[in-house]
C-alpha cells in the first residue's frame, strides 16, 4: 500500500457529503451530522472487540451480529470500504470459511480504524463552533 492515498479514495473510507446534502447542507444540517458522527463512532474499538472475543469464543452468530450492528451504524457515514470488509468477513463467518475469517477480520479492524480517524478528523475541521469545543 501506498502512504499517497488519491482524494477518491478518501471517500470511500468516511463521507457525510451526501448525508449532509439530503439535510439541507446547512448550519443546522452540520450540527446534526456532526452528532451522528461522533454518536456513531463512539463506542471506539469496543464492536471490533467484542466481534473478536465472539470469534474466539466460537460464537459464531454473535460474531456475525455484532458486525452486522456495526456495518449498519457506520456505513451512513458513507464508509464504502469498511461494508465491502464487513459483508466479506460476515459471509465467511455465516459459512463457517474459518480459514478466511484472520485475513478478512485483519482487514475489517484496519479499515475500522480508518473510518474513526477519518471521523474524528472530519469532526475537528467541521464540528459547529456553538460552545463545543473539539476533544477526542
Amino acid at each position: 500500500m501506498s502512504d499517497a492515498t488519491p482524494p477518491a479514495s478518501e471517500e470511500t473510507i468516511f463521507s457525510v457529503d451526501t448525508l449532509l446534502k439530503y439535510m439541507g447542507n446547512d448550519g443546522k444540517a452540520l450540527t446534526i451530522v456532526s452528532k451522528i458522527v461522533r454518536d456513531a463512532c463512539a463506542p471506539g474499538m469496543t464492536p471490533v472487540q467484542q466481534a473478536a472475543a465472539a470469534l474466539r469464543e466460537e460464537r459464531y452468530t454473535d460474531a456475525g451480529k455484532t458486525l452486522h450492528s456495526l456495518r449498519g451504524s457506520i456505513g451512513t457515514l458513507g464508509a464504502k470500504r469498511l461494508v465491502v470488509a464487513s459483508l466479506k468477513l460476515e459471509q465467511a463467518i455465516a459459512e463457517r470459511h474459518l480459514d478466511q475469517i484472520p485475513p478478512l477480520f485483519a482487514t475489517l479492524e484496519s479499515e475500522y480504524q480508518l473510518v474513526l480517524q477519518s471521523a474524528d478528523a472530519w469532526l475537528q475541521r467541521n464540528a459547529p463552533q456553538s460552545g463545543q469545543t473539539a476533544q477526542a
